[in-house]
């Protein structure tokens, strides 16, 4: 009774953010995912218990923002990137230790995937090193935390010029795919790889098919599809 009106408020609130930019945060994602969003392609709705653990997600960032103000030690906290044509993004914060500067990135999860964690992951790196790219600051830190345990784990991350350099050769890629409508190909391991677990586009990709295709031709498709996840 109760855990059904908390799901549908949670449903009923959810709002799908249209994309009009590429964010540093889509750094190590899907290019396919990245372009459907851009193309608006049908959808289906999130999860009341995803939705859940995302609000939880901010809480948690928002509980390190106040520690970091009363350690004195964050200059600044969610500071955008200067603008660029190319990608937006926002970093957690810039941080000031034994008077060298630091970006951090915040990131949490789950027990099992935390036990686990040796090293940071690898689009958590990729999204670092392009903050460090843009503020001009040579050392990083991920910040991971156990939702469930509350423990902490963090890493140092030196800047790269070669991963930054091949990250924004990527996005050039995704930037011109999208502008010119060509859907990219699946991941290579698609299906294995977790983000297929929790994309909102898997039936859309699975109707893809693996190889890059026309936007405006599969748009045509879809557009049934669409329909019935409106319905």
């Amino acid at each position: 009774m109760l855990k059904e009106l908390i799901d549908k408020f949670y449903l009923d609130h959810q709002t799908e953010r249209e994309q009009t930019h590429l964010y540093i945060s889509d750094a190590g994602k899907c290019p396919r995912q990245i372009f459907f969003k851009f193309k608006k392609a049908p959808r289906e709705k999130m999860d009341a218990r995803i939705l859940r653990i995302f609000e939880h997600g901010e809480y948690m960032h928002r509980n390190i923002f106040n520690i970091l103000y009363r350690l004195r030690i964050g200059i600044t906290t969610e500071v955008p990137i200067p603008p660029q044509e190319l990608i937006s993004g926002r970093a957690d914060a810039i941080l000031c230790i034994n008077s060298e500067n630091y970006v951090l990135d915040i990131k949490s999860m789950n027990s099992m995937i935390f036990r686990n964690l040796t090293e940071p992951k690898k689009d958590n790196v990729a999204q670092l090193q392009l903050y460090l790219h843009y503020f001009n600051i040579k050392k990083g830190l991920l910040l991971y935390i156990d939702k469930d345990k509350q423990e902490m784990k963090e890493f140092v991350v030196d800047y790269d010029e070669n991963l930054v350099r091949s990250l924004l050769q990527g996005f050039e890629a995704l930037k011109q795919k999208i502008e010119s409508n060509v859907i990219p190909p699946k991941l290579a391991d698609y299906s294995s790889n977790w983000q297929c677990q929790y994309c909102q586009f898997r039936d859309v990709c699975s109707m893809a098919g693996a190889g890059e295709l026309n936007w405006e031709d599969f748009k045509k498709k879809i557009e049934s599809y669409g329909s019935k996840l409106q319905d």
